[in-house]
């Protein structure tokens, strides 16, 4: 098995592609290690001393770490991700919730703004979520209040010095451009 590693504009963020789906649907993000036991594959990797932060996107994991080195860490996260799909185990148990279902469920928007909402939402998951993903993170809706639009900041893009470019110049900007409504976007 064969693992690629690509870095991440976050520099605390490595982006790992197994060359396997990680996720089939969804994403999972986990920030302790209470939470990394909804995996097997989370909880592994946070036994890696350093690890603060696992994210599962469709192909890829991303990884955080504090302030120990790559160079370090990178063979004992490779080791865990191909001992995991060379096991055969799952990488989600069976009572692991989905951050999109999760997220979901805390969406917060007028109903006279569905319309509004669902224009959003599309622009995020056509335009935003794929360039985003390239970089190992992932934005979501949170909400839309007085022409404020809330996301969501997930994996590599979680406290990446970048984000707030992203989210001000990339984001506002085409949210602007096709939402006239949309007034700022904030990191919620």
């Amino acid at each position: 098995m064969f693992i690629q590693t690509e870095a991440t504009p976050n520099p605390a963020t490595q982006k790992f592609l197994p060359g396997k789906v990680v996720m089939e649907n969804g994403t999972a993000e986990f920030r302790s290690t209470e939470e990394a036991q909804a995996s097997p594959l989370a909880a592994r990797l946070f036994e890696i001393s350093g690890v603060t932060g696992v994210y599962f996107g469709y192909d890829f994991i991303s990884v955080s770490k504090d302030n120990a080195d790559w160079q370090h860490l990178k063979p004992a996260i490779l080791g865990s991700i191909m001992e995991h799909f060379m096991s055969g185990k799952p990488v989600m148990g069976d009572a692991s919730i989905l951050s999109e279902d999760a997220d979901a469920g805390d969406e917060f928007f007028d109903e006279g703004d569905e319309s509004i909402v669902l224009t959003i939402k599309e622009l995020l998951e056509t335009r935003v979520r794929p360039a985003v993903a390239q970089d190992g993170g992932d934005i979501t809706f949170r909400g839309f209040k007085d022409g404020k639009v809330y996301l969501n900041m997930k994996g590599s893009c979680a406290g990446c010095p970048s984000s707030t470019a992203t989210l001000k110049h990339g984001v506002q900007n085409l949210l602007r451009h096709f939402v006239p409504e949309v007034q700022e976007v904030i990191a919620a």
